[in-house]
C-alpha cells in the first residue's frame, strides 16, 4: 500500500501540470459598405431594321456595330457605365447578366433581345480593383433585331442586374 499512495500522487500531479490556458485576441475589420449607380443607360441607339434585321453590338470602348440589314442611323448610342465606390484598393467581382434581356416596346409589346454582355474583352465574371476607392465600369452588349414587323418603329426599353460584390 505505501507503493501505490505516492504512484497515485504522482499520476495525479501529471494531470493537473498538463492542462493550461493562454489568452487570446480577436479582430475583425467594418470596411466602407460597396456602392454603386449608373452614369448613363446602354443604348443602342437608332435603326432601321430593313428587309431582315439583325444584329447590332456596342462595345464597353463605345464602338457600334451592325449586321444582317440593319441600317445605323444618326443620335445618341453608348455602353452602360457605373461608378463604384468603396474600400480604397479592394478587389470586386463582376458578375453580368447570366441570360438574355428583354426590350419592350412601349405601345405595342413586340420585343427584342439584348445578350452577349462584355466588359473589357472579359464575358459573365470578372475582378477589378477600386483604385483609390473608385472605378468607373463600361458594359457593352448585343441587341437582336427582327423584322419591321417584328420591331415596329417606336422605342424599346428594359432592365438587367449587374452583381458587384468585394472578394
Amino acid at each position: 500500500m505505501k507503493i501505490i499512495l505516492p504512484f497515485l500522487s504522482i499520476l495525479f500531479s501529471l494531470t493537473l501540470m498538463a492542462q493550461t490556458s493562454v489568452t487570446s485576441t480577436a479582430t475583425a475589420e467594418v470596411i466602407e459598405a460597396l456602392r454603386a449607380a449608373e452614369i448613363a443607360a446602354l443604348n443602342f441607339g437608332r435603326f432601321s431594321p430593313e428587309t431582315s434585321g439583325g444584329e447590332i453590338r456596342v462595345t464597353p470602348q463605345g464602338v457600334r456595330s451592325s449586321d444582317g440589314t440593319v441600317s445605323l442611323s444618326g443620335g445618341q448610342y453608348n455602353p452602360a457605365s457605373f461608378q463604384l465606390v468603396g474600400q480604397s484598393d479592394a478587389t470586386i467581382s463582376i458578375i453580368l447578366p447570366q441570360s438574355s434581356t428583354t426590350l419592350i416596346h412601349q405601345s405595342t409589346g413586340k420585343t427584342m433581345e439584348v445578350y452577349r454582355w462584355e466588359m473589357n474583352n472579359i464575358t459573365n465574371v470578372g475582378t477589378a480593383v477600386l483604385t483609390k476607392g473608385t472605378l468607373i465600369l463600361s458594359i457593352g452588349a448585343t441587341l437582336k433585331v427582327g423584322t419591321v414587323a417584328d420591331n415596329p418603329i417606336g422605342k424599346y426599353s428594359g432592365t438587367y442586374v449587374i452583381t458587384f460584390s468585394y472578394n
